[in-house]
């Protein structure tokens, strides 16, 4: 696929600390968790053969995507399932994790997008309360499928929500779907109640609803594969921050390859760039694993790397009291490491 590193590249990477800014909580479930859940709920095996899969494409990705649907229907695993995926970004040295999952009105499980947003906090809770030294945030997303009141209620929730930990609103879900007027309301008041704003964009070509975008400044964008070359000024003039999953843009084939991939030429430019994994259970990534295949294939140096991973604390949707004990976390595992 596209993880051609050096041994010592992952290693430099996996001791480095880390900023991941863009997860979605059912991608990054483990796969032995998913094989209980589906064991459990006597799921068809047939279906359920992709999860012992090593590598997936892009069909059997979509089918496990269905599988996690399937098992996630229950407050108490909502909880465990974060505590878990928490405890794993933490074991990669990530230091701070925005964590990102739209809340599900599923009444026929007796649950509603407030009990499952809530079943999900409890689990960063629980992360905290087992010894977790990873800071988690939540966002919630709105899903491309749903209607203006439903992206409405969802931005009300978030916002009725910071108290607990919720700092913005994500939207995402599938590109050829929707139309920018029906969230653009919702998003537009979430920005007036204080929340901040990273919205997927460009994933396939759709330059009319990119511009959109661009002209809405969001307080950073997810992707942003399929840049129209007409958009190319504005949104480099607009400095705002890219979150750049690589693994997850060759298996979804929004990008051909490694080599093809638009974060060296953003890079060069000098435009913000954060590297993040996507769905890191259903693209058997991490974000150490992702730093050193950037490493690996765009020839940056271990000063890079620090410089990458440091500056994505300031793109993060923290107050200034909590960048700066990232940056201290930071200076000493600087001084640490030599």
């Amino acid at each position: 696929m596209c993880d051609q590193y050096t041994e010592e590249q992952l290693s430099f990477c996996t001791n480095l600390p880390k900023i991941e800014l863009h997860a979605h909580l059912n991608g990054s479930l483990r796969d032995q968790t998913i094989k209980e859940l589906a064991d459990m709920r006597k799921l068809d095996p047939t279906l359920c053969h992709v999860v012992e899969k090593g590598e997936r494409t892009l069909s059997e990705v979509f089918q496990l995507f269905g599988v996690i649907h399937q098992v996630t229907t229950d407050h108490a695993i909502l909880t465990r399932i974060t505590q878990e995926v928490i405890e794993d970004f933490a074991a990669d040295n990530v230091q701070y994790l925005e964590l990102r999952t739209t809340p599900k009105d599923r009444l026929e499980h007796g649950m509603t997008k407030r009990s499952y947003t809530e079943a999900v906090l409890q689990g960063v809770q629980k992360a905290k309360a087992g010894g977790c030294p990873t800071m988690v945030r939540l966002l919630l997303s709105i899903d491309r499928r749903e209607d203006a009141a439903a992206a409405m209620a969802t931005v009300m929730l978030a916002a009725e929500l910071q108290a607990e930990g919720v700092v913005g609103v994500d939207l995402s879900g599938n590109p050829t779907i929707g139309s920018w007027d029906t969230w653009a309301p919702a998003l537009g008041h979430a920005r007036k109640l204080g929340l901040r704003l990273t919205l997927h964009a460009a994933e396939v070509y759709a330059p009319a609803e990119t511009k959109q975008i661009l002209d809405f400044r969001p307080d950073r964008l997810g992707h942003m594969c399929c840049l129209d070359i007409d958009l190319e000024q504005q949104f480099f003039s607009s400095c705002i921050p890219v979150e750049l999953c690589l693994s997850s843009n060759i298996i979804t084939e929004s990008v051909a390859s490694v080599s093809d991939h638009h974060f060296l030429p953003f890079f060069r430019a000098g435009h913000p760039v954060i590297l993040c994994t996507d769905d890191s259970g259903v693209f058997h990534t991490s974000l150490s694993k992702e730093y050193a295949i950037a490493a690996h294939a765009f020839g940056l140096s271990q000063r890079d790397l620090w410089q990458l991973s440091e500056q994505a604390i300031e793109h993060a949707f923290l107050s200034a009291d909590d960048k700066h004990e990232l940056r201290q976390r930071w200076a000493e595992q600087r001084s640490g490491s030599g």
